[in-house]
């Protein structure tokens, strides 16, 4: 999220869920939220700071690990680990109010993404590996 906070700096955060699931639970909650009925790698929300309090962001990344599976090597020949990894950044990004509507945001999300993953260690990957066995 560090990496992240450059696009806004002033947004600052409490807590982050990155909640895991399959393209079922993620097609649902695509179109209860937003009103589209396909499957999606990635659904971000971020929720404004509680009046009050230490005015800190809090938010939930939800990321679909049968798509990172299925997808991962196939689309971008890389291993399902690190494709969930691409999908929490893209998520990342998400939730510093970039959009992917237009070709050009797309484009330069996916730069910024790939970027962040270049940066990150072996162990890092290895969390995320974990985190698909469980």
């Amino acid at each position: 999220m560090d990496k992240a906070r450059r696009i806004k700096p002033e947004r600052t955060w409490d807590e982050i869920s990155i909640v895991l699931t399959d393209n079922t639970a993620i097609t649902e909650l695509n179109r209860k939220h937003l009103d589209k009925t396909d499957v999606t790698d990635v659904l971000s929300f971020c929720y404004s700071p509680i009046p009050g309090e230490d005015n800190q962001f809090t938010g939930e990344i939800i990321v679909n690990v049968q798509l990172a599976v299925t997808e991962g090597e196939r689309r971008h020949g890389t291993t399902p680990s690190r494709e969930l990894a691409l999908y929490i950044a893209h998520g990342c990004d998400h939730m510093h109010g970039e959009t992917d509507y237009e070709l050009s945001g797309r484009n330069r999300m996916r730069r910024r993404e790939l970027r962040w993953l270049k940066s990150i260690s072996e162990q890092d990957v290895t969390l995320v590996e974990n985190l698909l066995q469980a």
